[in-house]
């Protein structure tokens, strides 16, 4: 840690390894021995077989989940109890203050349950812990369960190397925590709040230049699709509403006047590379993104595609799910894939249909019975009228927003690596407080 801040006079050896030297003045204690007495200081929520789909309803007392705790919010998820549910499974209440830790996938997140928080009730994933708070109060014991890196790395043992493999209560009970006088609780905690305020708001404040540089680079990419690079064309009445006025000499052509559908097969035990479109990012080969045992088990059958293809996901393509292939293989069938019929940039097609307003236009010939199941068929893309500019100024136009890409992804990446420091540096203040690697107890805030 910075030099501006104190060690502890004097250190003593706690006896575990991964928590190391403590302030002598300090003492360890395993967590059973810092929980209220009984059941009432450890719950694991209920088994799958007493809380069932058929017990939900759509307006009753919630049950808390893992994405409550992971996301630190306590207004997600929709999942409700009738009353009388809800009376049956009072022992699994989650109070203000108490402590919740996720036991399966992402586990050992800790979160307190805030004030304002519903009456709910935990679900099978959680573990629910009351603490004596004589001893040490809930909010630094959220700390050293959920933001400290020696407490971590004791989870990874017990867990048998990674946090991924679950947790149980027998592990957190068994873990060793740090403990100073809930006085110097205090002060740690003040210290704590004052400190990483600053951080969270440089964090927020890159966050925010990413989320405008974001919107700044599809409102551009917007206007030199629809409009062109030129201000001073003369403009005219496209006659489609959703377009607008366009320059006077582009061309405004149906879809299918310019892309026609491609439904080739590909041949028996290929090993063509299997590509998917993604709403983020585009085309990219399955295998660079996914993980292990998310792959087809044959692309039998599967569409052929060509680089230079548009891949579109009939099912997603009005929330973006449209690339440009920079790549010769397969995707699935529930994709179609577009190839030019005349002479054009078929990137220009790639940045137009991923623009809000092509999205919005896809919606609205999109088909289905509800907003989550509609689907953009070739049918329909192909009757939607589309800007047609002449080829040499599609190029430019494609230059143009690959070179403005360029310079954002640059500034975005930047935020991005100094978001990363931030929060490193953040989560490595709160260790050294909670683990006595620094004294905080005569710290007074510099603003008053």
């Amino acid at each position: 840690m910075s030099a501006k801040y104190q060690a502890y006079e004097e250190y003593k050896d706690s006896g575990v390894e991964m928590l190391g030297a403590l302030p002598s003045i300090w003492c360890t204690k395993q967590v059973r021995y810092l929980l209220k007495d009984g059941s009432e200081g450890i719950k694991i929520g209920p088994f799958g077989s007493a809380l069932k789909l058929e017990d939900m309803v759509d307006s009753g007392t919630r049950v808390y989940g893992q994405e409550n705790v992971i996301k630190k919010d306590f207004t997600l998820g929709k999942r409700k109890i009738s009353q009388s549910k809800f009376e049956e499974m009072k022992v699994y209440q989650a109070f203000t203050d108490d402590l919740l830790i996720t036991m399966m996938g992402t586990s050992g997140k800790c979160e307190l349950v805030p004030e304002d928080a519903d009456v709910g009730i935990i679900d099978s994933h959680l573990l629910r812990l009351r603490v004596k708070e004589s001893e040490i109060l809930p909010r630094f014991f959220r700390l050293l369960i959920d933001e400290c890196y020696e407490i971590e790395n004791q989870i990874k043992v017990s867990g048998k190397g990674s946090i991924m493999h679950g947790l149980n209560s027998s592990i957190v009970k068994s873990l060793t925590l740090p403990v100073p006088n809930p006085s110097e609780q205090i002060a740690i905690l003040n210290f704590l709040d004052h400190e990483t305020a600053k951080i969270d708001t440089l964090i927020e404040k890159q966050q925010q230049l990413i989320k405008l540089l974001k919107e700044k680079r599809q409102a551009v990419i917007s206007h030199a699709v629809t409009k062109g690079l030129n201000p001073n064309a003369p403009m005219r009445d496209s006659g489609v509403e959703w377009l607008g006025e366009v320059p006077e000499h582009w061309d405004v052509l149906k879809t299918k006047r310019f892309f026609s559908l491609e439904c080739h097969h590909a041949p028996i035990n290929n090993d063509m590379e299997l590509l998917s479109v993604y709403t983020d990012i585009g085309v990219r080969p399955r295998k660079e993104l996914e993980q292990k045992g998310n792959k087809a088990s044959t692309t039998d059958g599967y569409w052929i595609v060509k680089k230079d293809d548009l891949i579109i996901n009939k099912l997603l393509a009005w929330m973006g799910a449209i690339g440009y292939s920079d790549y010769d293989g397969v995707t699935s069938p529930a994709y179609d894939i577009l190839r030019k019929r005349r002479n054009l940039n078929t990137k220009f097609y790639h940045y137009l249909f991923r623009t809000k307003l092509a999205q919005s236009e896809f919606k609205r010939w999109s088909r289905g019975i509800m907003e989550m199941r509609l689907r953009l068929y070739f049918e329909e893309l192909g009757k939607i009228s589309m800007p047609f500019p002449p080829e040499k100024e599609q190029n430019e136009i494609v230059s143009k927003i690959e070179k403005l890409e360029a310079q954002y992804d640059e500034i975005i990446e930047k935020s991005d690596t100094q978001i990363k420091l931030l929060q490193e540096r953040r989560t490595a203040l709160i260790s050294a407080a909670v683990t006595g690697k620094i004294d905080v107890r005569n710290w007074q805030s510099a603003d008053g």
